[in-house]
């Protein structure tokens, strides 16, 4: 096995090394030298044996927690990977400067890619549409048919939470202008700051007919892939820029994402489709709203979409522990204080009040957000790199603000930790995280925490498609929420990614790899489309 190879190979590696060593040096401190590293080779000996068995024990059981024989993808699978390929001292570093940076920082660099430069600099060779406006869909009452009964209605309303109605921000993307989609009742919600038509050499202004499938989309912290989405499966796109946590938590974020929904349906035919055929897309916190907004349909007794595709979607808000949670203990871009400070936000449980945020489009804000980002960013790492010239210095304390930077008052610390196993200390013991736990009903809310939901509410779902990547605190909670469903015989499938991590979606253009994942996505959106036609 491979692990096997990799130990024996470690000691004897550290076997001749010890042995050039001894007798190398003449001189005295030359000597002292190769004494230390004969010391550390030792250690690294020490350590390897006392891992092989923890892994071994890792290989021998980690089958069991697949989804099935076709699917090998589960925490203790990736722990295994992790601990014999990482390089801690290299997520040391980077951690060293992220640990504590607040969630402001952490939104701006999701959506970096999003960035007036990034976004720049990708469209050049992505994707021309026709059509890419942002809307602001009103904040008034549907009625919809029921879904059992068409002879009956139900109305719903705006959302409401926190701030009262008000409405609901969305993009509407599409390859080729359709019907509708140049109507006075659509441009009439077009918003003057965003996209307007666009009309780009080589396309004709001819309008093709409504097309029969609709996706609708929840972001998740990037939205670059889905001109190219819009043009390979040949549908319109209505993606849904929801408010944020933590300035609007729970249920904030569903209730916009599910009367999206609504109107959508509703108003299919301003959207250029006749929506036969609708497919829930989302990744992230956006996987997590496609199956809430469709469970909400299901309580509701509207229409349910004909498919959800989800790519490494949040279906367990808790601080519950997982095998793929404990990546985040080596994750530098999602590090255990991040996910944590996440589902607080998403709770509201840290927030002292709650404010409808300024009406300006996620990708304008983006623009102030970045410089703020950038400066907290530049600022930790020059702290980090003082800790290499002088580690009295207080940079190298750990202690940081709630933006990232150091705080200006000091704060009384408590005495070093020394009581560590023999020969062992954590590379970061002096240089602490603040880690609250979030505690709150609200996470075990089945809106919320989707694995925690009642047969009743997940009976109706439609198939779900889940693309789960390995190297991700979330692969465990989508491994048991497919889990789950396939135990209600509901249909869900299940694909895990090896070697990418949480958010690939967002730099599908930057590799061959994210590009072959995002393409598992595209996939499964066409299966749920074509189904039935």
């Amino acid at each position: 096995m491979e692990q096997k190879h990799l130990f024996s190979e470690l000691q004897t590696v550290c076997l001749d090394v010890i042995s050039a060593l001894r007798g190398s040096s003449s001189s005295s401190s030359q000597v002292e030298a190769a004494e230390r590293l004969q010391s550390l080779m030792k250690q690294i000996q020490e350590h390897g044996r006392a891992v092989e068995p923890i892994i071994d024990g890792f290989t021998k059981v980690y089958h069991h927690f697949d989804l099935d024989t076709q699917t090998p993808g589960n925490g203790y699978r990736t722990l295994v990977k992790a601990l014999l390929r990482f390089r801690s001292s290299h997520r040391a570093k980077f951690e060293r400067i992220t640990q504590n940076l607040d969630m402001q920082f952490w939104k701006s660099f999701w959506n970096l890619t999003e960035t007036e430069l990034l976004s720049g600099l990708t469209r050049i060779t992505s994707t021309l549409v026709q059509v890419n406006l942002t809307l602001a869909v009103p904040a008034k009452s549907l009625s919809l048919l029921l879904a059992s009964d068409p002879s009956l209605s139900v109305n719903v309303k705006p959302p409401v939470a926190h701030w009262g109605p008000g409405p609901v921000n969305v993009r509407l993307i599409s390859h080729i202008l359709r019907q509708g989609q140049d109507s006075p009742e659509i441009l009439a919600l077009s918003r003057p700051e965003g996209p307007q038509l666009l009309l780009p050499g080589g396309f004709n202004r001819q309008t093709a007919p409504l097309s029969p499938c609709l996706i609708i989309h929840f972001h998740g912290g990037g939205f670059n892939y889905l001109k190219s989405w819009s043009k390979d499966l040949n549908v319109p796109i209505l993606s849904v820029d929801y408010s944020l946590a933590p300035e609007a938590p729970f249920p904030r974020a569903l209730e916009e994402c599910f009367y999206a929904y609504c109107w959508a349906l509703k108003n299919c035919h301003l959207l250029g489709s006749t929506a036969e055929r609708v497919c829930l897309v989302g990744d992230s916190a956006g996987g997590n709203l496609c199956i809430t907004v469709s469970m909400r349909a299901i309580s509701h007794g509207v229409r349910v979409p004909d498919g959800i595709v989800a790519a490494y979607p949040a279906t367990l808000l808790t601080t519950d522990a997982s095998p793929s949670r404990l990546l985040t203990v080596i994750d530098p871009l999602l590090p255990l204080s991040v996910l944590y400070k996440c589902i607080d936000a998403y709770a509201g449980t840290s927030c002292q009040s709650v404010q409808q945020a300024p009406q300006v489009d996620t990708l304008a804000a983006l623009g102030q957000d970045t410089v703020k980002m950038l400066s907290d960013f530049a600022q930790g790492a020059t702290n980090w790199f003082q800790t290499l010239i002088d580690p009295k210095s207080p940079a190298s304390t750990g202690a940081t603000s709630s933006n990232g930077l150091t705080p200006s008052n000091s704060v009384e610390k408590p005495d070093r930790v020394h009581d560590y196993p023999e020969n062992y200390e954590p590379l970061r013991s002096s240089s602490l995280v603040d880690i609250k736990t979030p505690s709150t009903p609200i996470m075990k809310n089945p809106f919320v925490s989707p694995l925690l939901a009642p047969e009743s509410l997940l009976k109706g779902l439609p198939p779900v498609h889940i693309v789960a990547s390995a190297l991700d605190a979330l692969l465990d909670d989508s491994v048991m929420f497919a889990k789950k469903l396939r135990n209600m015989k509901q249909p869900v499938t299940l694909n895990v990614i090896e070697d990418l991590p949480h958010g690939f979606l967002s730099l599908f253009q930057f590799s061959k790899e994210t590009q072959e994942a995002a393409d598992v996505c595209a996939g499964w959106i066409r299966e749920v489309l074509q189904q039935g036609r």
